[in-house]
């Protein structure tokens, strides 16, 4: 159960990596084909384009919107959708879709974008992947422009379908790996890798001895890796890696080992790093119950594991995670750059308790649809489909966010592309740490670690 972590012979999915040489080739041959596919597209809509005129001078009538797109009359709404898990045993993400609705109200409300009303088509993903794909084929059959502000684990069953036919997919929660690596992702934060990245930079200089309890999973044997990264860039050992199942009831074995090796230097303290998704929780709730058997020790984990949603089910101030650092990927839920959204949902869904504003799932989805608004606006009295938000977005877009994150620019010769994340645009984490109940700052500002991924040495 410990030791540095698998051999690189490990058979990797989530977010792993070849070597770094492979990676760089890889990275070379992803480019070049994205132009191919680039070319291949333009020659395909040029014929098209010709098909259509032909057609109308054919019929002696004028043509309107070819069908199939949206946005060619300021009477046609453009349709979106978004997604998430609801009502599941596991990991549920309500407020993302609900903001999402009440996202456009707001919108509509004034005006619209440029006096085009916004619709958007919801779906819940049941965190399966068969729904998941079924999501996707609705969002192809309803001709939707973009999914946006979305959340699954499935990328694997959603992408194909969006692929297939164009469809862009905006500010994904990045909780797969597909949403780093395909041509027609668009992230709006780094996902697991910079949380915990960044978490191990953070602590290097404030922890003793480090334990990392991770799932014993292909998809967890990449997070040592990551957090190592971070605690060698800031002078530190590796942490020691603990396996747990990841559908486990209880922890407490885990936890009393996590511990011990926390508090083997009296002369520090240690910290326990608990990255177990959904079972976080769970493991928590077992460390709380053995805790007092051992020196005190830091708690730390990530907003990929842990938000404040979590917390207040956990017990708030009283709950295991008082006291605990967690890494984020925006500003704390107090921060006044969350003033808009906190008047959207105030205005527009006031008695909808599914919508938190501290919960990153709707702060991602709000994210996202500022960055559909940008995309509309740059479009202006243009036509709006899937293909012209997509070729927006590639044609260099600038995406400000109120400092909510850094600009954000998709391209594909940027500076993650050889460490195999070539979508990877937002780098930046922040930190915070649990008060009485609340995650707020525990320093001001962002830590960009894009060199630490970098460096990253992953399976």
């Amino acid at each position: 159960m410990t030791g540095r972590r698998r051999t690189p012979t490990t058979v990797l999915r989530a977010f792993l990596r070849p070597t770094r040489p492979a990676r760089a080739v890889r990275a070379v041959r992803a480019v070049r084909a994205v132009r191919a596919v680039r070319a291949v597209r333009a020659v395909r809509a040029a014929a098209r384009s010709a098909s259509v005129v032909a057609a109308c001078a054919s019929l002696l009538a004028g043509c309107g919107v070819v069908p199939g797109t949206t946005g060619g009359s300021g009477d046609d709404p453009i349709t979106v959708m978004t997604w998430a898990p609801e009502n599941t045993r596991s990991t549920n993400k309500p407020g993302m879709p609900a903001l999402a609705r009440a996202y456009v109200r707001w919108i509509n409300r004034h005006g619209g974008i440029h006096g085009r009303r916004l619709r958007v088509l919801t779906c819940n993903e049941h965190n399966d992947s068969v729904a998941a794909a079924k999501c996707a084929r609705r969002a192809v059959k309803e001709n939707v422009v973009a999914v946006v502000g979305s959340y699954s684990q499935f990328g694997d069953s959603f992408f194909p379908p969006l692929e297939g036919a164009g469809i862009p997919y905006i500010g994904g929660y990045g909780a797969t790996e597909d949403e780093f690596t395909s041509v027609l992702s668009y992230p709006v934060n780094g996902g697991q890798p910079v949380l915990l990245a960044g978490l191990g930079k953070e602590l290097a200089g404030s922890c003793g001895p480090v334990s990392l309890v991770r799932p014993d999973s292909i998809a967890g044997d990449q997070l040592p890796g990551l957090l190592d990264s971070g605690l060698e860039a800031g002078g530190h050992p590796f942490a020691q890696d603990l396996l747990a199942a990841d559908d486990a009831t209880e922890y407490s074995a885990q936890a009393e080992q996590a511990l011990r090796q926390a508090t083997a230097n009296p002369g520090k303290k240690g910290c326990v790093i608990p990255a177990l998704g959904d079972r976080t929780d769970t493991f928590m709730d077992s460390f709380r119950r053995v805790r007092e058997d051992y020196p005190a020790v830091r708690t730390a984990t990530d907003l990929g594991s842990v938000d404040q949603t979590v917390i207040n089910a956990s017990g708030g101030a009283s709950g295991p995670y008082e006291g605990a650092y967690i890494t984020g990927w925006y500003p704390a839920s107090s921060d006044p750059r969350w003033d808009t959204l906190k008047k959207v949902i105030s205005e527009e869904a006031f008695s909808d308790n599914r919508i938190d504003p501290a919960d990153a799932g709707v702060q991602t989805t709000w994210i996202a649809y500022t960055v559909l608004r940008t995309v509309l606006e740059r479009i202006g009295d243009g036509e709006v489909s899937a293909d012209t938000v997509r070729r927006t977005l590639d044609d260099g877009l600038k995406v400000t966010t109120g400092g909510l994150t850094p600009t954000l620019q998709w391209r594909f010769e940027d500076a993650l592309s050889a460490a195999g994340f070539p979508r990877l645009v937002n780098t930046d984490v922040t930190l915070q740490v649990v008060r009485g109940g609340q995650l707020v700052a525990a320093r001001r500002g962002f830590v960009d670690v894009t060199q630490t991924l970098q460096d990253a040495d992953l399976p």
